[in-house]
């Protein structure tokens, strides 16, 4: 049986998709990574990939802050196919993903977000978490779809908030079961009779 085929996305450090590649090298996820691509082309996530040897991928400018131009969206599209993406990470890809790529891709697009969802959706989530002054935050795997954090949940990590805490330590905390969480949850979802903890 081949192994599923992961593209990961991101905007950034890329710290979650070295703790997914890790997890795959230590075969803690029965899965394969064929690309990771950047909307940053000096994104350090790029660096990364090519430490571990993986094929890497700048994707076209985009005049939108917040998302890739429509014409951006389906050359990202064409770029996942020809590599044989069969699942779209989003590891801290910091763009809206559209519905050329959710078509492509249909329940096939995974993020993972710095809250327990529905709460705090959109940026720096952590940052929302403690102006709401409440008492735990924490991390979400789910499924993407066309509203912005709200597709369905594939599991959670509760992250208690401290006294004291700024959102630079709380945010590092999460960052943590970020690197618990994602990995164990993709395993239980490419391979359901496994025994992975999430």
């Amino acid at each position: 049986m081949s192994l599923p085929r992961l593209a990961i996305l991101g905007s950034g450090q890329g710290t979650n998709f070295v703790a997914l590649q890790e997890a795959i090298l230590a075969r803690q996820i029965d899965a394969q990574i064929v690309l990771v691509a950047s909307d940053k082309p000096d994104a350090p996530i790029l660096a990364r990939a090519t430490a571990f040897g993986l094929p890497t991928a700048a994707l076209l400018p985009s005049p939108f802050k917040t998302k890739l131009s429509p014409e951006g969206e389906l050359a990202l599209v064409d770029l996942l196919q020809k590599h044989g993406a069969e699942w779209v990470i989003l590891a801290g890809y910091m763009r809206v993903v559209k519905e050329p790529l959710l078509r492509a891709f249909p329940n096939r697009v995974i993020n993972i977000h710095p809250s327990l969802l529905p709460a705090f959706k959109g940026l720096r989530a952590w940052e929302q978490a403690l102006a709401a002054d409440v008492s735990e935050s924490g991390c979400t795997v789910h499924f993407v779809n066309e509203e912005v954090d709200g597709g369905a949940i594939i599991a959670q990590e509760r992250v208690p908030i401290l006294p004291g805490d700024t959102p630079e330590s709380l945010h590092a905390r999460i960052q943590v079961a970020e690197h618990r969480l994602f990995p164990a949850a993709l395993q239980q979802l490419f391979n359901p009779n496994s025994n992975t903890e999430t």
